[in-house]
């Protein structure tokens, strides 16, 4: 009898719909995680509750409805991952492999999910959320919640987590494909923009130390293997070398700040210096998401052509995600099989 193995992609998550009452849903419930926001639980409450929801619900609903409006009528991120997960699962074609998509905040929700996955009886779970770069934020809490959700079950299979693959070859090829629909020689300098963290989020990584101790920039050691900023880093070198660039080409620097005391430099101030040293085109990757959204399509896309446009620039050219690119297929293909019991 040949073993049954479900797959559990994971992603972020997406409002219902752009109406006000589903991005205020999706927000508190995102926010809400202490992963997310890793402060005392009444705090988080006050902050989010209080400040946060009530001030910035109107203001995303507004920009998920453009989003929309780019997606068709639909969310992006949930349709490219919907492909994802019906290619992957071309890819294996029987019974025996049966691929299946959560999101970690909201619809389709990981109970239900993984609640269809247990009355399904595999004998090994693989559990890939799709975030090349380890973060606590992102991977950390998808899996988190993944375990919070089948502890509770009475019989549990046997279970493989794959936690970043920022690395990988086809990751890395689907982006670099995604770079050569256009003429890299034509720009001024190249953007890769990761989205941000807290600085204390990448510190917790380290037993000793801080993240600004362990030089995250220049290489990856046994101590920063699963800080976010020094795969990012290494991300970038890999794609930067396939394409060819050279250091002084381009830039690592993250996106989507709440505050100063996330991990710089900051996307937004990068893109207005450039602008005032008289640059005129930037080629922006965003490496951390392999599906457009709103942080690539909306934030980078028209937030960042706007900055660069008042300060003197002229375009800022947004590469696409690996999306459902056929090398992204390939990786995510390679990585099932190699964790397959």
């Amino acid at each position: 009898m040949n073993k049954k193995i479900g797959v559990l992609l994971i992603q972020l998550g997406t409002p219902d719909s752009p109406q006000n009452s589903d991005v205020r849903r999706y927000l508190k419930e995102f926010l809400m995680d202490p992963r997310v926001i890793d402060i005392p639980f009444f705090s988080r409450l006050l902050l989010v509750r209080g400040i946060i929801v009530p001030f910035r619900t109107p203001k995303s609903a507004k920009i998920y409805k453009e989003l929309w409006h780019l997606g068709n009528g639909k969310s992006p991120l949930l349709t490219h991952t919907e492909s994802v997960k019906k290619l992957l699962q071309e890819r294996f074609g029987s019974d025996d492999v049966t691929i299946e998509m959560a999101m970690r905040y909201q619809n389709p929700s990981m109970e239900s999910v993984l609640e269809r996955m247990r009355l399904s009886n595999y004998d090994q779970l693989i559990i890939l959320p799709l975030f090349p770069q380890y973060a606590s934020a992102s991977t950390g809490s998808a899996v988190d919640k993944a375990m919070e959700i089948i502890k509770k079950w009475w019989v549990i299979p046997d279970i493989r987590i794959i936690s970043q693959f920022y690395n990988h070859e086809g990751y890395i090829d689907s982006i670099v494909a995604r770079a050569k629909e256009f003429d890299l020689a034509s720009y001024d300098k190249v953007m890769f923009s990761y989205h941000g963290l807290p600085e204390r989020q990448v510190d917790k990584v380290y037993d000793s130390g801080l993240c600004k101790d362990h030089d995250c920039e220049k290489g990856l050691t046994d101590d920063n293997k699963f800080c976010y900023k020094a795969t990012s880093y290494e991300t970038t070198r890999l794609i930067a070398a396939k394409l060819g660039l050279t250091e002084d080409q381009y830039m690592v620097s993250f996106q989507s700040r709440l505050d100063k005391k996330w991990i710089e430099p900051f996307s937004d101030k990068v893109i207005e210096q450039w602008g005032k040293e008289g640059k005129k085109r930037i080629l922006a990757f965003s490496p951390a998401f392999v599906a457009d959204c709103l942080e690539t399509l909306i934030e980078i896309g028209e937030e960042y052509q706007e900055i660069f446009e008042a300060h003197g620039g002229e375009k800022v050219q947004l590469v696409p995600s690996s999306n459902d690119h056929p090398r992204f297929i390939d990786c995510l293909e390679d990585l099932v099989r190699k964790n397959m019991a």
